[in-house]
């Protein structure tokens, strides 16, 4: 679920992350994990405390993107030769990707130094003991990056991993059929009434693309799914307000009816193709757009009184709790957020950690959407912190797609959501 994608039309990479987010992560198995990885920690600290904890290293990574690290760890080697990184590709799908480490940590291998994690997988690692705190001697400085980053990578109050990319959601416009930009939801809804073809599309398929525009209109109406104790908090006034505006634009057409069928790919497909006024989609639909010849602009998105909330996406690097060269993978993931390496990730149209990027007027002038995008992350949060995650999304999955489409109301939908979370948890 890193929802990152080439920029290449038709190829759209974070939608395999996105429909294969994996569902694997139970309750059971992180009980399992904690155990074994337990013991390992305290040999690992161990190690690293009494050694020099320096040496070449392994980085893993899921191969969709690692076209943007490779340039980096080529740098990293020249400048350091006795502390090489090691590529190791991981499958494309997140599930996949997700298994592999799982299995190499439960055993409590070292087969892995570093590893780029989806945003949602932080919370569970950590929670299984399976990462270095980035504190005392492994401390990193955040104060650089986008503060939705630094809370994507951070659970019980500490620091578990170094955001390395990231993303957010943007509002696409077809400026011939929509003249004025947005302010809020309310004016998407009366545009619809000049627009003689589909109004809005968005990924309403019953995946985890759902889960994100769920959570969209739920914070963008001031609600939670979680407090900061991790309960459920979708029954709140606010919660049921914003599921209730995305029944309610879906029931009354504002929405297009094709959304509940859709993903990235049918959603870029709709607005490249002219057949729809607006699209909530990721950056990379930007040169997508551009490409076809389509008139158009882009804002952050709009929620009920003014910009809107959109998900986080992106990767964390975790540093293993069994990594004997924890000092040179602390140091590599440093390198990888440095200035000239974030530059480089915003001109592959990877979005950059680094805030201050977002401002380079060498880069605006090539990716004009930046500004925009950068209020979006600005204004970003991260999915539910919590190491049942995947159950969480199963949970607003089903009940958003019940009251989208079967009639089920926005009040049996956040109770039976929340009684599920809880269930998880």
């Amino acid at each position: 679920m890193n929802f990152t994608a080439t920029r290449k039309t038709g190829v759209v990479l974070c939608a395999a992350a996105l429909a294969t987010a994996s569902l694997t992560a139970c309750s059971s198995e992180s009980e399992s994990g904690s155990s074994s990885a337990s013991g390992s920690s305290s040999a690992a600290s161990s190690s690293a405390s009494e050694g020099e904890g320096r040496g070449p290293i392994t980085f893993a990574m899921g191969r969709n993107d690692t076209d943007k690290i490779i340039p980096i760890i080529e740098k990293w080697n020249a400048e350091h030769p006795d502390e090489k990184v090691t590529l190791s590709e991981l499958a494309g799908e997140a599930d996949d990707q997700r298994d592999t480490l799982v299995q190499s940590l439960q055993a409590g291998n070292a087969d892995y130094d570093v590893m780029a994690l989806d945003v949602v997988w932080t919370a569970d690692f950590a929670a299984n003991q399976w990462l270095e705190p980035l504190e005392g001697d492994y401390k990193v400085d955040t104060s650089g990056l986008l503060p939705a980053t630094v809370e994507s990578a951070t659970y019980g109050g500490k620091l578990y991993a170094l955001p390395q990319n990231t993303n957010g959601q943007l509002l696409f416009r077809n400026t011939d059929e929509v003249a004025s930009a947005p302010d809020t939801f309310e004016d998407i809804k009366a545009a619809c009434e000049s627009v003689t073809k589909d109004c809005l599309t968005t990924q309403l398929k019953q995946y985890e693309g759902l889960t994100v525009n769920t959570l969209g209109f739920i914070n963008g109406w001031g609600g939670e799914v979680l407090d900061d104790n991790g309960e459920p908090t979708v029954e709140s006034d606010e919660a049921k307000a914003g599921l209730q505006a995305l029944v309610d634009a879906y029931a009354e057409g504002t929405i297009a009816k094709a959304s509940t069928a859709a993903t990235e790919e049918e959603t870029n497909l709709a607005f490249t193709e002219g057949n729809t006024a607006f699209a909530i989609n990721w950056p990379y639909m930007y040169a997508n757009a551009k490409e076809a010849g389509i008139n158009f602009e882009v804002q952050p998105l709009v929620g009920k009184d003014g910009v809107g909330v959109s998900t986080l996406g992106g990767y964390n690097n975790g540093i293993n709790v069994n990594s004997e060269k924890k000092q040179t993978a602390k140091d590599f993931i440093e390198f990888i957020i440095s200035e000239d390496n974030q530059r480089s990730f915003a001109a592959e149209s990877f979005p950059p950690v680094l805030a201050s990027i977002y401002d380079d007027e060498a880069l605006i002038k090539e990716h004009p959407y930046l500004p925009a995008l950068k209020q979006s992350l600005e204004n970003a949060k991260p999915r539910p912190v919590s190491p049942f995650y995947p159950a969480i999304s199963k949970a607003i999955q089903d009940n958003s797609y019940a009251a989208l489409t079967a009639g089920k109301s926005v009040d049996d939908a956040t109770r039976d959501m929340a009684a599920a979370i809880n269930q998880a948890s």
